[in-house]
């Protein structure tokens, strides 16, 4: 009886709100009536997935397959350059993709020089377009958000594009243009990506971009200046330095990618110097200014407090990302967050509201990387919706650095291994290595390099696999799987390498640090 008084009174109430003018604030607080009328065991949808990233699409088409009743509750959200995540968040259209897309400009641009060692004839200059590169991304990422609305018309999913927040646990208010919605659900699936961070100095805002912007920018960034060495500090600047851009790294730290093995974030260093890149280590931005000649004029001061200036054409800040969980109003809803970082607290992907479930960068002490919010989508969908009882397995992650000389990695760093087992208890095999390829064109091979970490017990378990070189992602991904089967150094090495490929290198290790010996290969071939 509830439940049919409360559809004639929305009827009415909906009548009446398109006769008269509401205040926001009135029409909320009649929102907030009717929402309490609702009948608590009937939904309007068995699962509500809040922000339209990759691991939220996931989810959610896996849902729909199961037979489940979906919306997506997505916010486009404009970054200040003035472009648009669109659909599947910053992962896909201002994240990884577009990264790597603009690696492989660089690698291109690499390849030219190469050819004519292999005999290719390459007359005139040979010029790079920034414009045309930008617009080819572009169409390629409009192409993506089409094809995924597709796709959930496709699968019955509802969309709705606006802002979300919670109204209480099981009610979610989604503001568009239009009007104010509100959804009821089973279970609610938080799944909102970051914002890039901007330092607080003076002039960041108006005159700094982020590694969001870079993709869109309309002009050539011309000299840059990178505020940051982690991934993508070190992916935008590797690349920009590779299209004929002089390029700067600025950080606070005396060694980049921090939380990485910091041997192998030292040879990534190395190596970008080696190609022109400049690195201001432990240094901090303390304002930016446009001067006379409309360069950016950047103050900054190192570790001992001296200031320095320096004029820069683009300014990037690559320092992070704060979540935007806060405008979810997750205390309505009595979601539990971190008190130093607000991120969301949750078990197998459950937070403290049992209905209530999170993955991504939302979560609290978990990677967040795109592939795996994907995954934990796919999963938690497979259990609320398919009777399956299978989780994420957060253990060896795969990741790859896409610097122009790629930098791969799975498992523990060498730092990780000595905190968790001692350094008596863990061997680490190391070879320097020659591909083939860089003989004729006569490229350094003095930066790349490969180690495995594993434990000194009998079966000697490999713990950590650690490769720079080219196709790094290519080559870890595979030796990822082995390890998630238990990956031994004796099955390692028992394996019949594919000669000559630079995956074969890891079949060779019969050095270890331990032993003192030079892991430097007389030829490719040795």
């Amino acid at each position: 009886m509830q439940s049919i008084h409360y559809v004639s009174n929305m009827i009415r109430f909906n009548h009446l709100k398109s006769r008269i003018l509401l205040s926001k604030s009135c029409a909320h607080q009649i929102c907030r009536h009717f929402n309490s009328l609702r009948d608590p065991d009937v939904f309007d949808y068995d699962l509500v997935v809040i922000g339209g990233a990759p691991g939220g699409l996931a989810a959610a088409k896996e849902a729909a397959s199961l037979g489940a009743k979906v919306v997506v509750a997505d916010y486009e959200a404009p970054i200040l350059a003035g472009a648009s995540w669109g659909l599947r968040g910053s992962g896909a259209n201002v994240g990884s993709i577009q990264k790597k897309l603009m690696h492989q400009a660089a690698l291109l641009g690499d390849a030219l020089q190469d050819a004519q060692s292999f005999g290719w004839k390459i007359s005139g200059k040979t010029e790079h377009s920034w414009q045309k590169l930008t617009g080819a991304l572009q169409a390629h990422l409009q192409s993506l958000n089409s094809t995924n609305k597709q796709e959930l018309r496709d699968k019955n999913i509802s969309y709705i594009s606006g802002h979300a927040r919670f109204e209480s646990s099981r009610i979610l208010q989604v503001a568009t243009n239009q009007e104010e919605v509100a959804l009821s659900a089973k279970y609610f699936l938080i799944a909102v990506e970051g914002f890039p961070k901007y330092p607080d100095i003076p002039g960041a805002l108006d005159y700094g971009i982020t590694s969001d912007d870079i993709f869109t920018l309309k002009h050539p960034p011309g000299k840059s200046l990178i505020v940051g060495a982690g991934c993508s500090g070190l992916e935008c600047s590797g690349a920009l330095n590779v299209l004929g851009y002089e390029t700067t790294v600025m950080f606070k730290d005396s060694i980049p990618l921090r939380g990485c093995d910091q041997q192998m974030a030292s040879i990534v260093k190395a190596e970008m110097e080696s190609r022109g890149v400049r690195f201001l280590l432990e240094c901090l931005p303390e304002s930016i200014e446009k001067n006379h000649t409309g360069k950016l004029q950047i103050l900054y001061s190192n570790k001992t407090k001296q200031k320095f200036s320096a004029e820069f054409d683009t300014i990037l800040f690559a320092i992070g990302r704060r979540s935007l969980i806060n405008e979810l109003q997750l205390e309505r809803a009595g979601v539990q967050t971190d008190l130093t970082n607000g991120k969301i607290i949750a078990k197998n992907e459950q937070t403290n509201v049992p209905h209530i479930y999170a993955i991504g960068e939302v979560l609290y002490g978990f990677p967040d990387q795109t592939p795996v919010a994907t995954q934990a989508g796919r999963l938690l969908s497979r259990r609320l919706f398919g009777g399956s009882r299978e989780t994420v397995d957060y253990e060896n992650i795969p990741t790859t650095i896409f610097t122009p000389l790629e930098y791969g990695f799975v498992g523990h760093s060498e730092e990780e291994a000595h905190q968790r087992y001692g350094g008596s208890e863990i061997e680490v095999y190391h070879s320097f290595y020659k591909p083939p390829e860089y003989s004729v064109s006569k490229k350094s091979t003095s930066n790349c390099y490969l180690k495995v970490v594993s434990s000194r017990d009998a079966d000697q378990k490999v713990l950590g696999m650690h490769f720079i070189g080219p196709q790094a992602g290519e080559i870890i991904q595979g030796f990822s799987a082995a390890m998630k089967c238990g990956l031994t150094v004796e099955s390692l090495i028992n394996t019949v390498g594919i000669h000559p490929t630079l995956a074969e290198e890891f079949t060779k290790i019969n050095i270890t640090k331990r032993s003192g010996r030079d892991p430097t290969p007389a030829s490719c071939c040795s």
